[in-house]
This record gives C-alpha cells, structure tokens and sequence, in this order.
C-alpha cells in the first residue's frame, strides 16, 4: 500500500498544486492555459516520438489492446447514456453527453503520467499504441452522436459520418499528439537512431510532460466547479472511476494481454474524465454544468479509486 501510494498520490498532489496556485492567486489560470499548450503542443508529442521510435515491440499486435480498452468504453458509454435518459429522464442530446462523460479519459494529462510512474516504459508503449487511435475515435463518434441526437430532438439536419470524419480529421493531421506519433513510427520503421545530442534534448523536454501536464490541468480545474444535478454528475463519475476500469480488465484479461499492457489499460481507464467531454458540449451548447461536475467530482474521487486500482494491479 505504501508503495502505491508513492506512485498515485504525487499525480494528484501535482493536480492539487497547480489548483492552489491559482485558487491563491499565486498564478493567473490563463498561465495554466499556456503551459497546457506547451504539454499538448510539445511536451508530450515528443514524448510518443521518443517512445514509438525507441519502442521494441516484439511483434505484438496492436488489435487485442484497442478491443480491450474500447469494449469498456462501448460498455461504459452505453450505459452513461441510458442511465442520463431512462432513470434521470434527461434527453437524448444530455444522454450523448452523460456517455462521452463516462467513456472520455484523462489519457494525457493524467493517464500518461499515471502510468510512466506505475508500469514503466512497456505501460507508455501500451499509451501510444492506444493514443495512436483514441483521441479520433472518440471525437469522430462523440461528434456523430451529438449530431445524431440534434436530428431526433428536431434541431438542425444532422451531418453526415463523411462530413463530420472530414471535419474531425482535418483537425487530427494538425494535431501535435497524431505528428507525435507518426514521427515515432516514420523513425522506427525506418530504424535509424536518433544522433545523442538530439535524443538527450528530446528526453529533457519529454521529460517535463508528466510534472507540467498535472499542473497545468490543476489550474485548469479552477475553470470548473459543481453545477446542476450533483446526482446525475456522481453517478457517471462512479461509471467512470469503476465500470469502465472493470470491464477493460475483464477483457484484457480474456484476450490474453501481459500484465503490463492489462495494468497500463487499466489504470488509464480508471483516471478522471478529460477535459475533451467538456468541449463537446461547449461546441454543441448542451449539459456544460454537467461535463464540468463530472470532470470535477472525477478527478476529487480519483484520488481513491485510482490508489485502489493501482492496488489490485500492481
């Protein structure tokens, strides 16, 4: 327990720290935003470079790790979604919103360090295996079912799976976390090293991923607070913080995966809603004070939730 709790608790003290640093006005949150550019722009798309190119995979196949992980996001989302319509009667547009909520991990800003402490660089390999598809998935079907819900509630005409994919993955090819990773696999596929100084420069810089992301998304926090019903945002939170963690190890466990791939899976998927839920109700002005209860009450709860995961895994 001791051990563990060396691992998981500097993650959320970091988060606390940079929530304090603003709460006492040490610190202006717009500082927070920059310094979430500098992880999400630099920090760690270096860091996916570094480990995809230095990565010996072994022949694994990536296959088995995306079903495991997406089955409990299927699983968790479906039933965000039903729990939000059929026992808090909301509609459909909020039910998109209470699954995306309950599905979305913290996979950068939390996860990624999270897991670097706890299982080590086969856990990271395993991040970016699951990095390299996450963040399109999600947003192409978060965005598609959004649209889907606009179009039954009698809002504007949905848009269709070609058109949102093109919006979406416009935005992908320019996003520093898909450079990132395509870098790491042009360099190892290509197979030649990376020249010392380059590869030391890269490794301080990747380096301060973990430390800035935890504070910057701490300051972040201070944007978010408890707002609408504390019942609907606890019940996802709970969905969040134990079903989905469940479920990706019932799964990984039946594929087969090494324990290490299982353990970083795991412990991913059981950290705190991301910021992303957050933005698609921004973008299609719905449930807002719900994203941001939930993200809220999440990452408070994952404190716990995310020590005892890490006890039963590691």
């Amino acid at each position: 327990m001791t051990a563990v709790a060396q691992d998981v608790l500097p993650i959320f003290i970091l988060i606390l720290f940079g929530w304090a640093l603003v709460r006492l006005k040490i610190l202006a949150t717009e500082i927070g935003d920059g310094l979430g550019d500098f992880v999400f722009k630099v920090a760690v798309p270096l860091l996916l470079l570094r480990t995809i190119a230095n990565a010996d995979f072994h022949g694994a196949s990536p296959f088995r790790l995306w079903i495991a992980y997406f089955t409990g996001v299927l699983v968790t989302w479906t039933i965000g979604h039903l729990a939000a319509t059929r026992l808090f009667g909301r509609d459909e547009k909020l039910g998109v919103l209470a699954g995306v909520s309950s599905a979305f991990a913290n996979n950068v800003f939390i996860g990624l360090p999270l897991v670097e402490r706890t299982v080590g660089p086969d856990g990271i390999v395993a991040m970016s295996i699951l990095l390299a598809v996450h963040l399109p998935l999600m947003m192409i079907a978060g965005v598609l079912a959004m649209e889907r819900a606009e179009q039954k509630s009698g809002g504007r005409q949905a848009a269709g799976i070609l058109a949102v994919s093109k919006q979406v993955g416009g935005n992908l090819i320019r996003n520093p976390l898909i450079i990132g990773l395509a870098g790491g696999i042009l360099l190892q596929v290509v197979g030649t090293p990376v020249p010392a100084l380059i590869d030391g420069i890269v490794a301080q810089v990747a380096g301060m991923a973990a430390p800035a992301a935890l504070i910057s998304l701490g300051m972040t926090l201070n944007k978010y607070g408890l707002a609408g019903n504390v019942r609907i945002a606890a019940s996802i939170s709970l969905l969040k913080l134990a079903l989905m963690p469940a479920v990706v190890w019932l799964a990984s466990t039946l594929l087969g995966l090494s324990p290490q791939w299982t353990a970083a899976l795991v412990l991913t998927s059981s950290v705190p809603t991301g910021i992303n839920a957050w933005l698609i109700a921004s973008r299609f002005g719905v449930g807002q004070g719900l994203a941001a209860s939930v993200i809220t009450l999440s990452t408070a709860a994952g404190v716990v939730t995310v020590s005892l995961w890490a006890l039963l895994l590691l």
